[in-house]
């Protein structure tokens, strides 16, 4: 089939690759030369496992292609992915100006029936917006629905970055909404067939209303979100209390009603989904007069869970920092990815170059991203800047730092060397915001184990001057 995807952000590249991997002709177009260049150069703009591959795979084949050329792009496609960014707005609601810029170069360059597929994840009733411009340009092309139909279809994506290509080839579901009238009949058998090689096995696809479809995603995330703030916030209480919140994980995620997914404590959730889709359908509620109290408070309890790390350096070694060191392990968002979008990092550097502090920072793969974001962050604060290095290796970052702080649960970081840990240290300390360590192993070593939510074993420290 002829698919065009708008945007070669990262749900657009993704879905454009793997569409291609199937067979598919797909078509990827972006304002953005920059991004276009890199793809039509074998470069990837974005950081995802498998999808350099697969787009080496299917460019060869000759099955996807970029460029710029939005005339081009509508006219080849009989299905039009909308797959554009969504920022918030300064109230949380979602910006849908790019999704209807998409919307309305369709209409401008329709050339025949169009199945018109928002990919992105919009607020409930975009279809009906994105629907109302397409309209708009036929008519004032002089063109009515009878020569140039076409129907809005609501496909919103569940993909996980560092996941997000086995999670697109491999769905758990695919949720498409879609209007009951003959234009939404055409487009449901376009859609079926299209995804026929993902039900090969059993039905994966759930057909139901547009608006409905639209909720799903913001539903989906807010929940997961909301067991991110839930556990969170007892890890607080944990800390309080004298419990060990991975006790109480195992406790309670052995209950199949509940599971385990999603119930780690730790610094606080980032990334371009769960903050924004949030905010979302929170404003969303509000501009529909109701108030959604757990989303508001879900919201809260991770913007604090943000400083939690930096409570507890603070009260471990004092408000003023200056003249101190710590060492970083982990500054995307999440492993597998070099996404910095909301990254707790970002929070805790800022609030530690703020307080005197010298930050020696690693990533495996998110280093220029983090130099990106945090020079724009840090702009107005150059000083701060300057106490910021962002080093090679997970051992350069340890150099002569005071303390030791994990932001990011990299597979790398889980099995270090402990004896070079402590030796490269200038005291053996470590504020672990993933929990990744047993705190009387740590103990034991004669390391002093900062975890969230989890016992913490006092040493004798009457040797480091602390």
């Amino acid at each position: 089939m002829k698919v065009t995807i708008v945007g070669t952000g990262y749900v657009g590249l993704v879905t454009g690759a793997c569409l291609a991997e199937i067979g598919n002709d797909v078509f990827c177009v972006d304002v953005d030369p920059r991004k276009i260049e890199i793809l039509n150069n074998g470069g990837v703009p974005i950081h995802e496992p498998g999808l350099q591959e697969m787009l080496r795979r299917t460019r060869a084949a000759g099955r996807i292609q970029f460029s710029t050329d939005v005339k081009a792009s509508v006219e080849h496609g009989d299905i039009q992915f909308i797959a554009v960014g969504t920022p918030p707005d300064e109230d949380g609601s979602a910006d849908l100006q790019y999704v209807l810029a998409a919307a309305r170069n369709i209409g401008k360059y329709s050339n025949g029936f169009k199945v018109i597929v928002d990919k992105s994840t919009v607020p409930v009733g975009t279809a009906q917006q994105v629907k109302n411009v397409v309209e708009e340009e036929l008519k004032a092309r002089g063109l009515g629905s009878e020569s140039h139909g076409f129907s809005v279809v609501s496909n919103p994506e569940f993909l996980k970055e560092g996941a997000a290509v086995d999670d697109f080839m491999r769905p758990d579901r695919i949720v498409i909404g879609i209007d009951d009238d003959h234009a939404g009949n055409l487009a449901r058998e376009k859609m079926k067939r299209l995804y026929v090689p993902f039900n090969r096995n059993h039905e994966r696809t759930l057909y139901m209303d547009v608006r409905s479809a639209e909720f799903t995603k913001y539903a989906a995330n807010a929940m997961l979100a909301t067991r991110i703030s839930f556990m969170n916030d007892l890890s607080n209480l944990a800390d309080t209390v004298g419990a060990d919140i991975e006790s109480v994980r195992r406790g309670i995620g052995s209950d199949p009603r509940i599971g385990y997914h999603f119930l780690y404590a730790g610094c606080g959730y980032g990334g371009s989904c769960f903050p924004k889709d949030v905010q979302a359908l929170a404003q969303t509620a509000r501009e529909n007069g109701h108030t959604l109290r757990v989303l508001e408070a879900v919201e809260a309890v991770n913007r604090d869970q943000k400083d939690v790390l930096v409570n507890k350096i603070v009260k471990r070694m004092g408000e003023d920092l200056s003249g101190r060191t710590f060492a970083i392990w982990g500054l995307a968002f999440k492993p597998n990815t070099d996404d910095m979008r909301e990254a707790p990092s970002r929070r805790i550097i800022e609030a530690l170059l703020a307080r005197g502090a010298t930050v020696r920072g690693y990533d495996p793969v998110a280093m220029q991203e983090t130099e990106r974001v945090l020079e724009l962050d840090l702009a107005e604060r150059p000083d701060d800047l300057n106490r910021l290095h962002l080093v090679g290796t997970q051992h350069e970052a340890l150099k002569g730092a005071d303390a030791l702080i994990i932001v990011t649960e990299w597979k790398e970081f889980k099995s270090p060397d402990f004896g070079h840990l402590k030796s490269a240290l200038k005291t053996p300390v470590i504020f672990d915001g993933r929990n990744l360590y047993e705190p009387e192993s740590m103990a034991e070593m004669g390391i002093d184990y900062h975890a969230i939510g989890r016992p913490h074993v006092e040493l004798d420290r009457s040797q480091d001057g602390k």
